[in-house]
C-alpha cells in the first residue's frame, strides 16, 4: 500500500538526456513504475510491473550520488502515482532542475510551476489518443513547458499538424516531434517537417544511437 512520502520506483540511473530541448545534458532519471496506458510503440514495458517502494528520502540520497542537478521524472506514467507531485515539489525545493515526462492522461494543474513538463500528446498510432485530457494543453506554461508527438505514419504527422494549430502550440511552447523508432525513418519525418513549413523541432532518441535500443538504464 502506498504511504506518504514514498513512490513505486522502477529504476534510477545517470545518463545523457536523449530528448527534449535539454538533449545532450547529463541527467539523473527517476523512472517510476506503473502505467495505465498501453501505447503500441512503448519501449519501457518493463516499468509497468517491475519495481519496489522507496521513501522520498531514499530517492533523494540516491539522486545526490550523481554529478548533475538535472533530474527527469519519467515512467511508466509518473502521474499515475499521486505522490509524484509532492515528490517533484520537494526536488525543486532542494535545488534540482526538474523535468517531468507525462502522457497527458492525468491533470497537470497541481504540478510545481518550477517543473518543466514534457507532455507527450498521444497520436492515433499510439492506440491511446482517447485517454488524452485536452484541457492539459491550456495549463502548459508558455515559453517553458514542451510538448512532443511520436508519429508512426504520415497520418500521425498530419494529426500533429492539426492539433498544434488548433491549440496554438507553436506560439506558446516548443513542439517536439519524433519518429516511432521502428515505424518511420528519420528521413521520412525530416521530409514531412520540411514540407510542412512549420516550426516543429525534430528529435531523435539520442540514447538509442549511443547505446543499444533495447538497453535499460541509459
Amino acid at each position: 500500500m502506498a504511504t506518504p512520502r514514498s513512490l513505486g520506483l522502477n529504476e534510477i540511473f545517470f545518463s545523457i538526456q536523449g530528448e527534449s530541448t535539454q538533449a545532450g545534458r547529463p541527467t539523473t532519471f527517476v523512472r517510476l513504475m506503473g502505467c495505465p496506458l498501453r501505447c503500441k510503440y512503448c519501449d519501457t514495458e518493463y516499468a509497468f510491473f517491475e519495481g519496489k517502494r522507496w521513501s522520498f528520502d531514499e530517492v533523494f540520497r540516491e539522486i545526490e550520488k550523481f554529478p548533475t542537478k538535472l533530474v527527469e521524472v519519467t515512467g511508466g506514467e509518473p502521474l499515475a502515482q499521486p505522490n509524484a507531485i509532492p515528490f517533484m515539489s520537494e526536488l525543486v525545493e532542494r535545488g534540482f532542475e526538474v523535468m517531468l515526462e507525462t502522457s497527458g492522461a492525468f491533470p497537470i494543474n497541481d504540478i510545481s510551476p518550477r517543473v518543466r513538463i514534457i507532455l507527450d500528446i498521444k497520436t492515433p498510432g499510439s492506440g491511446e489518443v482517447a485517454r488524452m485530457k485536452w484541457e492539459n494543453l491550456e495549463a502548459l506554461k508558455n515559453g517553458f513547458d514542451e510538448v512532443k508527438f511520436v508519429v508512426t505514419s504520415k497520418s500521425d504527422f498530419d494529426f500533429a499538424v492539426t492539433t498544434a494549430r488548433e491549440h496554438r502550440l507553436f506560439e506558446r511552447v516548443v513542439v517536439l516531434i519524433s519518429p516511432s523508432f521502428k515505424d518511420v525513418s528519420n528521413l521520412e519525418l525530416a521530409t514531412w517537417v520540411l514540407e510542412s513549413g512549420l516550426p516543429f523541432r525534430m528529435q531523435l532518441q539520442m540514447h538509442k544511437y549511443i547505446w543499444s535500443p533495447e538497453q535499460r538504464g541509459v
